[in-house]
C-alpha cells in the first residue's frame, strides 16, 4: 500500500484527490493518508476532515507527497514539509525538478490537462508525465500514476518544458481563438453554437491525420481574395494582426516567420 500526502487544495489537488479515491474504489493499492490545506473546509466535501491539516507540524508521514500549488509557491512549500528523505513531487509543467527542497528526494508528477473547478474529467485518459533522479523513485511514481491513468510517460525536464509550451499553443492559445470567434459571433448576432460541430470535427480529424495534413481554409489554399476580404471585414486591430500572423504561419508551412 502506497501512502500518499497531498499538499494543496486548488483545482489540480481536488481532481487528483477524486482520481485517487476512484482508483481506490476499484482496488488500487494506494491511499491518501494526509492532506495539507491552508483552508481545511476547502476539501471537507471530498475527504474525512481527520486527515486534513492546516499546520505543517500536523502533517503525517507518507511514502510520497504530491505538491499541487501555484508554480511560484512550490519551492517555499517543499521547504516547509517537516520530513527528510521523502519523495516529494510537484505537479507543474513549467517548474524545474530541482525546485523541490534538497532535504527530500525530488520528483515530477505532471498531469497534462486543463482543470476547471467543478468540471469533472476522465482521469484515466489524462497523460501523466514523470521525472525523478532515482530509479526507485520513478517506480514509485509509476505505481501511483498507473493506478489513476492509462497514459504514463517518463519525460525529462527539457522535454516537459517543450511539452508545456506546446500545450499552451494547443490549449490556451486555441481557447483564445475560440474567444475571438465567440466575440465575432456576438457582435453579429450569431449563436456561437453554430461553430461547435466544426470545432468537434477539427479535433476529431487530428486523431487520424497530422495537424499539417488536416489543415484547410483560405490560407492553406493561398486564396488571397478571401483573405483580403476577411481582413477588410475585421475592424479590431488585435483580431486583424492575429489573423495575419496565423495566415502567414500556415502559408509558410511551419517555417519561422
Amino acid at each position: 500500500m502506497v501512502k500518499i500526502g497531498i499538499i494543496g487544495s486548488g483545482n489540480v489537488a481536488q481532481h487528483l484527490i477524486v482520481a485517487i479515491q476512484n482508483s481506490i474504489s476499484e482496488g488500487a493499492q494506494i491511499e491518501i493518508t494526509t492532506v495539507f490545506s491552508r483552508q481545511k473546509t476547502a476539501l471537507t466535501n471530498l475527504l474525512d476532515s481527520s486527515i486534513i491539516c492546516s499546520e505543517w507540524n500536523q502533517l503525517k508521514e507518507a511514502d510520497i507527497y504530491l505538491i499541487a500549488v501555484s508554480d511560484h509557491a512550490i519551492a517555499e512549500v517543499s521547504e516547509k514539509i517537516p520530513f527528510k528523505n521523502k519523495l516529494v513531487a510537484h505537479t507543474s509543467g513549467a517548474v524545474a525538478l530541482d525546485a523541490i527542497n534538497a532535504k527530500n528526494r525530488n520528483g515530477v508528477f505532471y498531469p497534462l490537462q486543463t482543470f476547471t473547478k467543478n468540471v469533472a474529467v476522465h482521469f484515466k485518459s489524462i497523460p501523466i508525465c514523470l521525472e525523478s533522479e532515482k530509479d526507485a523513485d520513478i517506480e514509485l511514481l509509476k505505481k501511483v500514476a498507473n493506478s489513476i491513468s492509462d497514459s504514463v510517460y517518463e519525460i525529462s525536464s527539457d522535454q516537459r518544458k517543450a511539452l508545456h509550451v506546446a500545450a499552451v499553443f494547443v490549449n490556451n492559445f486555441t481557447n483564445q481563438l475560440y474567444k475571438i470567434g465567440n466575440d465575432i459571433c456576438k457582435e453579429n448576432n450569431i449563436p456561437f453554437e453554430i461553430l461547435l460541430p466544426l470545432i468537434k470535427e477539427t479535433s476529431k480529424k487530428i486523431k487520424q491525420l497530422s495537424p499539417e495534413d488536416a489543415q484547410t481554409g483560405p490560407a492553406k489554399r493561398n486564396d488571397e481574395e478571401t483573405i483580403n476580404s476577411h481582413l477588410a471585414f475585421l475592424s479590431d486591430e488585435n483580431q486583424k494582426n492575429i489573423y495575419k500572423i496565423l495566415t502567414q504561419s500556415i502559408q509558410n508551412n511551419g517555417k519561422k516567420l
